[in-house]
Formats: C-alpha cells, sequence, structure tokens
C-alpha cells in the first residue's frame, strides 16, 4: 500500500496531512486528469489533454474522443489502476458540463471501482447560457 501527501496540502497536528490506500490512488487518477502534458518540467509525457475541450461541443464525436484521451492518459500515466471503461455522461440539468465516470481496478487485486471527474466544456459558465 502506498502514502502520499493529501492533495491540496495542509498542515495537521504539525505536519502534512497524508492519504493512502484507494483514496491515493483516486487521488493520483485525478490529478493525471488535471495536468496538462507539459506542465511537469521533468514528466513531459504525463497528464491528459482534458483542457482541448474546454469549448467543444458535446456530440457522441466527442465523447468517445474524450473517453479515448481519458483512458489512454490513465494507462500512459498511472500504471497502480487498470481502466476497464471510461464512460463521458452529459449532465441533464448544466449545459456544457459531462462527468467522466471510470470504471477502474486496482491492479494489486482490489475490487472493481468507480471515480467520477467533472469536466465543463462549451457554454459552461456563461450568463444565461444561450450563446
Amino acid at each position: 500500500m502506498t502514502t502520499g501527501l493529501q492533495y491540496p496540502l495542509h498542515c495537521v497536528a504539525g505536519g502534512f496531512a497524508v492519504v493512502d490506500g484507494t483514496d491515493e490512488l483516486e487521488q493520483s487518477l485525478r490529478m493525471v486528469l488535471l495536468t496538462y502534458p507539459g506542465e511537469r518540467v521533468l514528466r513531459p509525457d504525463f497528464g491528459c489533454r482534458l483542457r482541448d475541450f474546454v469549448f467543444e461541443t458535446v456530440t457522441p464525436a466527442t465523447q468517445v474522443w474524450l473517453a479515448d484521451e481519458v483512458r489512454g492518459a490513465l494507462r500512459a500515466c498511472e500504471p497502480r489502476a487498470e481502466v476497464d471503461q471510461v464512460d463521458v455522461v452529459p449532465d441533464q440539468g448544466i449545459d456544457g458540463l459531462v462527468h467522466l465516470v471510470i470504471g477502474y481496478r486496482p491492479v494489486d487485486g482490489g475490487s472493481q471501482r468507480e471515480l467520477t471527474v467533472d469536466l465543463r466544456t462549451d457554454r459552461a459558465g456563461t450568463a444565461g447560457g444561450d450563446d
């Protein structure tokens, strides 16, 4: 079992808070998705190109492209998780919001798990949403 610093960093009892087990793995999966390739100086290939989808309209083709990007980034950057499925689910109530639902299994023999990460695209955050 691995242990890592909790992100975002904060102090507890004179030290930094830590996470371990599946919490640490899920934190790492999120970090892969939220880091753009090239942001880490010593690991230029680390990360996922989610920012490339920020102004894309959510279509079936975009959903497939986005799922492939997520799957590829997680497989390349986080060997402790076996990604079984990535579903891109548009939010029914918020235009431009998609939920990335990632089915994975820790390679150390853990049970099947699911992680959801939200991504805002196209008109998300605009006044009235009538662009």
